[in-house]
């Protein structure tokens, strides 16, 4: 059991539950945690995509696939696991802002299925190229010539922002979605244009080549439904 000070109330945090009771009343004064800030939903849901990521990589895999990859295709593949990873939480917490538009839900399913299946398919050959599934580095886009560190990652949404679309509800969170999402995509464009052209795995180039594709779509997508 953790215990909160807020102001001159002591709240008690309950692990095993959704909500945190004051030390004043238990029935009176009831504070409601949202899904995304319980410990074991975020537990569950980390261990669920993991679990999906894997499998649907397994499915499909393709043995003649299998060679040598260099630092393109080895960095490609983490760096872009990243970039998407945050896709899926953006959506994910756009889905659960209620009164939204259901054009926007329909896009942020898709970004849920979609970059989820492509999750999959890099560990997959991450494995198969006997490279780490993630950066040992706090350091990204090297294998590119042009390394920042990972939160300085082009299109990736601060902490603050993902904050506000979690406050926002209505048209408002529409408008946020929209244009996190929007940012995001472009900024994983070069990105997947140079993997397309530079990677020695003919697999690596042609998923490049796919989210590429994918996420010009999208964006134009998002653009029109947002007017």
């Amino acid at each position: 059991m953790e215990t909160s000070h807020i102001g001159e109330r002591v709240i008690e945090l309950d692990p095993a539950a959704d909500v945190a009771s004051t030390d004043d009343d238990a029935g009176d004064d009831v504070i409601v945690l949202p899904w995304w800030q319980h410990p074991l939903n975020i537990l569950t849901l980390l261990v669920a995509t993991a679990l999906l990521a894997g499998m649907i990589g397994w499915l499909v895999h393709d043995e003649s696939s299998d060679q040598a990859g260099g630092a393109v295709d080895v960095g490609f593949l983490q760096d872009m696991r990243v970039h998407h990873d945050q896709a899926v939480q953006i959506a994910y917490i756009y889905l659960d802002r209620p009164d939204t538009d259901g054009g926007l839900r329909t896009v942020a399913r898709s970004i849920v299925l979609g970059q989820g299946i492509d999750i999959g398919r890099m560990i997959q050959l991450l494995r198969e190229l006997d490279a780490p599934e993630v950066s040992d580095t706090d350091m990204t886009m090297g294998w590119m010539g042009m390394e920042v560190p990972i939160d300085e990652m082009p299109g990736l949404a601060s902490d603050t922002e993902l904050a506000a679309l979690v406050a926002a509800d209505g048209a408002e969170a529409d408008r946020q979605f929209a244009e996190l999402m929007i940012t995001h995509h472009r900024g994983g464009l070069d990105m997947a244009a140079y993997a397309a052209r530079e990677a020695d795995v003919e697999e690596v180039r042609l998923m490049a080549a796919s989210i590429l594709d994918s996420q010009r779509d999208e964006i134009a997508e998002l653009e029109g439904l947002a007017g």
